[in-house]
């Protein structure tokens, strides 16, 4: 039972994990979202065609997510996870979440050997995203994306193993929509004003802002996880 009566449905705290783990997306993503901004070419580079584009690359990489959720979830289906061991996974995706604040934060890096994890995998779809590239039309930008989606990253990571313990496929796919939806505005933001978020995100302090609220975020899932 949860005495604080504060508990976020899982789908919201979602979001709210994708929206606090922005700096995360702009440092990690940041620079992707910059260098396919630029390589359009500067006569095409109207801002229709670039909002365009840049919601395209996003569309491609939450439908991503959606899959990997719906595999992971299937997973926990398959191999029946006691509701114990579902409540340790959200616990273990909550301390991930510490663990890539004090990241974010240039306090501790060890989150890359877990990132190091998902490299095999992108080691293989890396080369077919260069083949797209250019990125010119909307289908070349959302096939981008969804190769994108599967670029090694913590804070997807932490989200998985959350999507492991609901062991249901619908709710996983959702619950990474909805993760996804929280990353967007940063990386939509990155997208039309480069320069700018990279400039931001340059600064210490904002860096330790996001952390300090990840990490606040974090601990206040634990408590209820744990009361619950």
């Amino acid at each position: 039972m949860n005495p604080t009566g504060l508990e976020l449905p899982p789908m919201m705290a979602a979001f709210v994990f994708g929206l606090l783990g922005g700096a995360h997306c702009i440092g990690m993503c940041g620079g992707i979202m910059s260098a396919l901004t630029f390589a359009i070419p500067p006569s095409m580079r109207q801002p229709w065609r670039v909002s365009t584009l840049v919601l395209g690359y996003n569309v491609g990489r939450i439908t991503s997510y959606c899959v990997a959720g719906a595999l992971v979830a299937a997973l926990g289906s398959v191999i029946g996870l006691s509701p114990t061991l579902r409540g340790l996974m959200q616990i273990v995706a909550s301390l991930m979440l510490i663990l890539m604040a004090l990241y974010i934060a240039d306090l501790w890096k060890g989150l890359r050997h877990v990132e190091a994890l998902g490299r095999h995998l992108w080691r293989y779809l890396e080369p077919a995203g260069r083949r797209l590239l250019p990125v010119v039309r909307l289908p070349q930008a959302v096939a981008l994306g969804a190769i994108w989606g599967w670029l090694p990253c913590g804070l997807v990571y932490s989200m998985l193993a959350w999507s492991l313990a609901r062991a249901e496929p619908l709710e996983g796919a959702l619950l990474m929509a909805s993760f996804g939806l929280g990353t967007l505005p940063a990386l939509v933001v990155t997208g039309l004003a480069a320069r700018q978020m990279q400039a931001l995100l340059a600064h210490r302090a904002t860096r330790l802002v996001a952390a300090g609220m990840i990490i606040a975020f974090a601990v206040w899932q634990l408590w209820t996880g744990l009361h619950q």
